[in-house]
């Protein structure tokens, strides 16, 4: 079944059968038509049948990578939800990829950060003697350490490390280009890791980015959302993480260490300074928990 036919009924079915409105209907084929093509653009999916779990939320990453709203991700959702509802209800599939994703919470919502001990457990809980060890650990070390939205992480080229200058080169949204410093333990972690490409087979097409699949090709989101939620569950961390909790724990970590919004919002490579303020609202609360521990008049 092609996405074409399926949303066809799918119209018919919401319009005459659930009676939704027409601004609701609108929305909703709006959405599912973006996520069919960004689907097939990044995994090269053509049925509905064929999405798992794992692609929605990549999906919803995508939205949240965008700048999307809460209230714009949990009506994304709620359009989805109903789309395969649709599907298991006439038999079109077997199970509901959807079953377990939770909608965002309506409102301004804290993003979840790593402690710098958490980040470390992280890091520890991967097997350098496994045959990726050393690029997940490569990888996980640039993700904190240069704050990257997990497109550009997958993106990221080998000429675009400039070691000596202690920069790498970064493509953003809308294909803008940022330089962002880079620790010198995420150096030293890529070059183990380019050693160890070295002896890897390598598509020529994918000579120059810099993380691999066991293929030799470019490693996508999903694959990415993987290794991190293996790590944070071998690592024994119970939050729910992703790759995009290392940015806001860079953010996070930075702004506690007296670096200023505008570095930060530089860094990030943010259009607007409205977006890194969040961080500032994280901030306080760090400040506040500590006052409320460690200030002699916070309890009486």
């Amino acid at each position: 079944m092609s996405w074409d036919s399926e949303l066809k009924n799918y119209l018919y079915y919401i319009k005459l059968e659930k009676k939704l409105s027409d601004n609701t209907v609108e929305a909703y084929l709006r959405d599912l038509r973006q996520m069919a093509e960004y689907l097939l653009q990044e995994f090269s999916i053509r049925k509905p049948e064929k999405v798992s779990p794992e692609h929605i939320e990549a999906f919803l990453a995508h939205l949240y990578d965008q700048g999307a709203e809460k209230s714009t991700q949990a009506r994304v959702l709620s359009g989805i939800k109903s789309f395969f509802n649709y599907l298991l209800i006439n038999d079109r599939i077997e199970t509901l990829p959807t079953e377990f994703i939770d909608a965002p919470k309506i409102g301004r919502k804290l993003p979840d950060v790593l402690s710098v001990e958490e980040i470390g457990k992280l890091l520890d809980a991967i097997d350098l003697s496994q045959r990726f060890g050393h690029r997940n650990k490569a990888m996980i070390e640039t993700l904190y350490s240069c704050g990257l939205r997990v497109s550009e992480l997958i993106t990221l080229r080998i000429s675009d490390l400039f070691f000596q200058d202690g920069f790498i080169r970064v493509i953003g949204k809308g294909d803008k280009q940022r330089l962002v410093p880079i620790s010198d333990s995420a150096i030293r972690l890529i070059q183990l890791y380019l050693d160890q490409r070295n002896h890897l087979p390598v598509n020529e097409k994918y000579a120059d980015t810099l993380f691999l699949n066991n293929q030799g090709k470019g490693l996508t989101r999903v694959m990415v959302f993987h290794i991190v939620r293996e790590l944070a569950a071998k690592a024994g961390i119970d939050k729910k993480i992703s790759p995009h909790t290392f940015r806001h724990s860079f953010a996070t970590h930075l702004l506690e260490g007296g670096a200023s919004i505008r570095q930060v919002q530089e860094m990030l490579g943010h259009e607007s300074i409205l977006t890194t303020e969040i961080y500032t609202h994280l901030d306080r609360e760090t400040l506040r928990e500590n006052l409320e521990q460690h200030h002699p008049l916070a309890e009486e």
